[in-house]
């Protein structure tokens, strides 16, 4: 958690010295990545499909928690 000082501070540099400043979600960040890999898990309980138990997902974007998911 930044200071709101430091925010301050940074904001106003960037207008001294005309950059632009974009601000970005960290918390999605490990949500929205694509894994290169080849990734799978277990269907969760909650989904599972009743005909195909031993069906697995194949994972297209990073899950938080995920050993990849800093990688993505």
């Amino acid at each position: 958690m930044a200071k709101y000082s430091t925010i301050k501070f940074v904001i106003s540099l960037t207008s001294f010295m005309g950059w632009k400043l974009h601000q970005m979600d960290v918390k999605t960040a490990f949500i929205n990545g694509l894994v290169e890999e080849e990734v799978y898990m277990e269907q969760p309980e909650v989904f599972v499909i009743h005909d195909r138990e031993t069906h697995v997902c194949r994972l297209k974007k990073a899950l938080y928690g995920l050993k990849h998911a800093p990688q993505a």
